[in-house]
């Protein structure tokens, strides 16, 4: 897609981003913080996959898309939040603030879950409950983004930078479950090559 397509005309993209300008000093507290876990989630992955490759493991494709769709996940993410701190910021005083902070709850308790499962199998079932439930509070969200872009009160922007959301976030996830259902390859070695460092 280009920025300068019907789809999302360039203009709007630069308005959109240039609120930034109307931050507070609370709105880039929040800001930095929330992007900046995303950031580390990107980090922590692809430098875990990337040591795992220098020391010769030869990761699953499915490995890959764990911090690939991660970086994909916060870019729209960074977009997104520009419009929620500053144009958006009353509109999400009411329940969508609210499904917002349960869908990052549940999504946060999906990665920590799916990690421990590693060492404790058992663990996978609370980790598909909260991944199923990041999901289904994600399409909650997404109700009352398309009736606010329905009434002319959201614009193409906001809905794009949703549809990258989605796209980074059930990547990173699909290719986290499918490397669980693997058994982890390569993560053994990875981590035996972390601690001898």
């Amino acid at each position: 897609m280009s920025l300068g397509s019907d789809l999302v005309p360039r203009s709007a993209f630069v308005t959109y981003v240039a609120r930034i300008r109307e931050f507070t000093r609370t709105d880039w507290l929040v800001y930095a913080s929330w992007v900046g876990m995303m950031l580390g989630l990107v980090a922590a992955t692809g430098g875990f996959v990337a040591v795992g490759r220098a020391h010769g493991v030869d990761w699953p494709a499915e490995a890959y898309f764990v911090p690939g769709g991660a970086f994909v996940f916060a870019v729209a993410i960074a977009i997104d939040t520009i419009g929620h701190r500053t144009i958006y910021k009353e509109a999400l005083r009411g329940g969508e603030q609210l499904v917002h902070h349960v869908t990052i709850f549940c999504g946060v308790a999906s990665c920590v879950l799916l990690s421990l499962a590693y060492g404790h199998r058992g663990v996978w079932v609370p980790a598909m409950v909260f991944t199923v439930m990041s999901f289904v509070y994600s399409l909650v969200d997404e109700v009352f983004h398309w009736r606010r872009y329905a009434t002319a009160k959201s614009d193409p922007v906001e809905m794009w930078s949703h549809l990258f959301i989605f796209i980074g976030h059930g990547t990173m996830m699909l290719g986290w479950w499918r490397c669980f259902q693997l058994g982890y390859p390569g993560v053994r070695e990875t981590l035996a090559a972390l601690a001898g460092a």
